[in-house]
């Protein structure tokens, strides 16, 4: 999450707490409206005082939530993202099935937003149509006779492949787009599933096999367990010269412009010139390889893997890919592995639930558009920009001061902050659908047609300077994110909600809660592999050579407190593939922690119920990480995610920072403490 301001005299302090209006003539007094949690933002009903905060401070502020909810079956976690991202899907139900209901004229939005959302609403039409929708590409899979026809396959929509390919600023030159292809192939989430040596991923690696060719079985795929165990055989040989997430997180490693004859040279065994007619970018001369060696050896195991496997992996995946929008007997076997193997989920999901995704999956902005208007209110735009504003303030203030940054560094990093891009809310600028054809009775044409919008649309732009007006996220999801190439911090609408904000809350509790995620945000440009990006969004290393080691010191040290945490029994947290997010979480965290001390102008926060300001801030914390995981869904998230679990996020962050101890009194014999010298100081 980013952005930028020049002056902390320029900062804008907000008040946020409800204030009492009277009225004329002794009238009685009109309450303005309180905060939608407790009284003043915080829920005080969901800890456990019994936990010293210093000993377990997730469970001190979330321990009786902890102890007594139970994960909905219809979920592998829950927390309050995904309540907030429950309710925000509500809202949006409304808004599409309303649209839907209507006889809305050929081509407006709501035309195409309720019909493809009726498309897979329509079970009856889903099970009359059978697999007779997915048969023409089924087909040309099936029928393929040689491998030129398969990597024509590999650059068709809906079809999987080994190399994914896409249209992006380049790293170097940011005004610009680049083709860049990227490792792809793999059915289970990511390497590890393959190749670690771990009870629990065997037995998910069984199971893998078992649902693949129960798939191929359901799709009258001939010789269905025989092709299962060699589509196995090919996506393992694929996991072991894939890169693992480490490395693919290293931009400078990821970064390799090939002309098209150095690919076809260095990556020999495929039909590129094949595979790139398919995609419609015949003529192409310039890519970027992002993982290099893996791309190299893929396009070997291409060449040495027999037509009738790679007929079989493609048919399986065309099918598995497709199956929730096709017969029950597909859909039901598709969540019973990726559901409940996967991610232990117990049921699957209500229909018009998963009906509201597969909307926001193919024409997201067009239902933002209806979601914005209703529900995001002009005066909470106004309210986070200032929120922005204080928080770039604050870390301009702690980049003058820090002691361990060099004056030449420092004037790149405060250059690079003062071009910081916040966006708030939705885009300025829609995106155009209007040459995307939507039929109510036509689920898998709709979804075909989307993705060959979309890839077209990014096509078209490749000789065009780069829109700095795209969002990657549309404004009804629960999320937040930092673009380094645009030099950026985005908000969806729909974050902008309790517990993460609320205009009406305590001031300490949103700096706490969305404060700190907009520094998390922000930080994003200053951690491992966001600070090599300059302001102008290019991958530059403006950082001196002793400013980096220094940098890369305090880094290794919070990869090792964090590799420490142990997840489940024998499986602990990659400090490694989480450096990123723990750097954003603790720089966040520091960032609105000052930025709230400067809300204050001088003046001492006030106790409200028997709490501290700083107390305050630090439970809004805990509480928006409050968070349960099934034990499936939760090895998924350390093996794949970058992020932490969120019981260490909030635990990790607080330990690093000295106010946390003053706030809560914390001490050298409780759990969590760690000695001043050992605490992690960055920004």
């Amino acid at each position: 999450m980013d952005t930028r301001i020049k002056n902390a005299a320029l900062m804008v302090t907000v008040s946020m707490l409800s204030i009492a209006c009277s009225m004329k003539d002794g009238a009685s007094q009109v309450q303005a409206p309180k905060a939608q949690i407790g009284s003043f933002g915080l829920d005080l009903t969901t800890g456990d005082p019994s936990v010293k905060p210093g000993d377990d401070f997730f469970v001190y502020a979330n321990g009786k939530w902890l102890s007594t909810f139970e994960i909905p079956p219809d979920k592998s976690s829950y927390g309050a993202f995904v309540k907030l991202a429950d309710d925000t899907e509500v809202q949006v139900r409304e808004i599409i099935e309303a649209a839907a209901a209507m006889q809305a004229p050929a081509g407006s939005v709501e035309q195409k937003v309720g019909d493809y959302y009726a498309s897979f609403m329509d079970e009856a039409a889903i099970e009359a149509a059978g697999l007779d929708p997915l048969k023409p590409g089924l087909g040309r899979i099936l029928n393929a006779r040689d491998k030129k026809e398969i990597a024509a396959l590999f650059g068709a929509p809906g079809v999987k492949t080994l190399f994914g390919v896409g249209v992006v600023p380049d790293l170097k030159q940011p005004d610009r787009y680049s083709l860049v292809v990227v490792q792809s192939g793999l059915g289970l989430p990511n390497r590890d599933y393959y190749l670690k040596d771990d009870e629990k991923l065997k037995d998910v690696r069984e199971k893998y096999v078992a649902y693949i060719e129960q798939m191929l079985r359901l799709g009258e795929i001939e010789a269905p367990a025989k092709k299962a165990k060699a589509i196995m055989a090919l996506e393992t040989a694929l996991a072991e010269v894939h890169w693992p997430i480490e490395r693919t997180r290293d931009a400078e490693a990821n970064y390799n412009p090939h002309t098209k004859a150095e690919l076809i040279a260095y990556a020999p065994g495929f039909d590129w010139q094949t595979f790139f007619d398919a995609l419609e970018i015949p003529t192409r001369e310039r890519f970027v390889v992002r993982q290099t060696t893996a791309i190299r050896d893929a396009a070997r195991l291409f060449r040495d893997t027999p037509l009738e496997t790679l007929r079989a992996y493609l048919a399986f995946h065309y099918l598995s890919d497709h199956a929730s929008y096709l017969p029950k007997r597909f859909d039901d076997a598709q969540f019973a592995f990726y559901g409940k193997v996967l991610r232990g989920q117990e049921v699957q999901r209500d229909r018009w639930k998963r009906a509201v995704s597969h909307t926001d999956n193919g024409v997201g902005e067009l239902v933002g558009r209806m979601y914005v208007e209703k529900h995001f209110p002009p005066e909470s735009k106004a309210k986070m920009e200032a929120l922005v504003a204080n928080l770039r303030a604050a870390l301009e203030d702690r980049l003058e001061q820090l002691e361990w940054l060099s004056d030449d560094t420092r004037k790149r990093a405060l250059e690079k902050l003062a071009t910081f891009v916040p966006k708030i809310g939705y885009p300025d600028k829609w995106k155009d659908y209007s040459d995307l054809e939507v039929r109510r009775d036509d689920l898998i044409g709709n979804v075909t047609r989307a993705q060959v919008w979309d890839w077209r649309r990014r096509l078209a732009r490749l000789d065009e300077p780069v829109d700095r007006d795209e969002w990657f996220m549309n404004p009804q999801r629960v999320n937040a994110y930092y673009n380094p190439l645009n030099n950026e911090i985005v908000f969806p609408a729909a974050i902008l909600q309790p517990p993460f904000f609320d205009p009406h809350a305590d001031d300490a509790v949103n700096y706490g809660a969305i404060g700190a995620v907009i520094g998390h945000e922000i930080g994003h440009g200053f951690d491992d592999q966001g600070r090599k990006f300059s302001a102008d969004g290019s991958l530059d290393d403006w950082w001196t050579e002793a400013d980096a080691t220094a940098f890369t010191e305090r880094t290794k040290s919070l990869i090792e407190q964090y590799s420490e945490f142990e997840a489940l029994p024998g499986l602990k947290v990659n400090g490694a593939i989480t450096i990123g997010e723990n750097i954003g979480d603790l720089g966040g965290l520091n960032m609105a922690l000052h930025a709230y001390r400067l809300s204050l102008n001088g003046e001492e926060a006030p106790v409200i119920d028997g709490l501290t300001g700083e107390q305050r801030f630090f439970l809004a914390w805990a509480q928006v990480w409050r968070a349960k995981y099934r034990d499936e869904a939760l090895r998924m998230l350390v093996l794949s995610d970058p992020h932490s679990p969120p019981y260490f996020r909030v635990n990790g962050a607080v330990r690093n920072m000295d106010e946390w101890y003053e706030a809560f009194g914390v001490q050298p014999t409780d759990e969590l403490y760690l000695p001043p010298e050992n605490r992690v100081r960055i920004w």
